[in-house]
């Protein structure tokens, strides 16, 4: 089965992007839900996250705040660190498992939708590597717009990860969402004969 990696720059559209290619019958693993699921009340994970990190992670119903997780790792090497420590081990053991039953199914190819590809030094892991890229100004806005952020926490966002130039060199496939909604569609639909001519 060719496995291939899906990332981008923060607020360059690769959610959208998935939802397309799910929407065309592609076979993909989201990381960001892989990553919501090894934590869900109730898990391991959760219980994990509890110990290290106390009672005040936890909203009324018992799952997790991610604000509040986010306010006390965020800036703070450690402790995102030990996070991580806890996180990232169950995420790839999810991440194999699913990987795995696709293989199991005779899937021929699967996407792998993961934000730090790149950060994480995981590009070997892939057969291929797709980036959906967009200008800065264009993240800015985007950010701005979702995330209702001040201008200075939007740039520390954009600096946290590695340049979207520096992405696209090492891309086997990059896809431009620095237009209009019909202009993506027609990206999409380039990216689809592509992996078809992967299979």
């Amino acid at each position: 089965m060719k496995w291939i990696g899906l990332t981008g720059g923060i607020a360059c559209g690769k959610s959208t992007v998935s939802r397309m290619l799910r929407d065309r019958g592609y076979s993909l693993v989201d990381a960001d839900e892989v990553a919501r699921e090894v934590v869900r009340a109730g898990t391991p994970g959760l219980k994990a996250v509890v110990k290290e990190f106390g009672e005040g992670v936890l909203l009324p119903d018992g799952s997790l705040d991610r604000r509040k997780l986010g306010s006390l790792v965020f800036g703070n090497p450690d402790r995102l660190h030990v996070l991580e420590s806890i996180t990232h081990p169950l995420i790839r053991k999810e991440i194999a498992r699913r990987r795995q039953n696709l293989e199991d199914m005779r899937t021929t190819l699967a996407i792998y939708d993961i934000p730090l590809l790149f950060e994480t030094h995981a590009q070997e892991n892939f057969d291929a590597i797709i980036v959906v890229s967009c200008t800065k100004s264009q993240q800015k806005e985007r950010l701005m717009r979702r995330n209702q952020l001040t201008e200075a926490e939007i740039d520390m966002r954009i600096a946290s990860q590695i340049p979207i130039a520096s992405k696209e060199a090492e891309a086997d496939f990059v896809l431009q969402n620095n237009r209009d909604e019909q202009h993506l569609l027609k990206e999409v639909e380039r990216l689809d004969q592509w992996l078809k001519e992967l299979k």
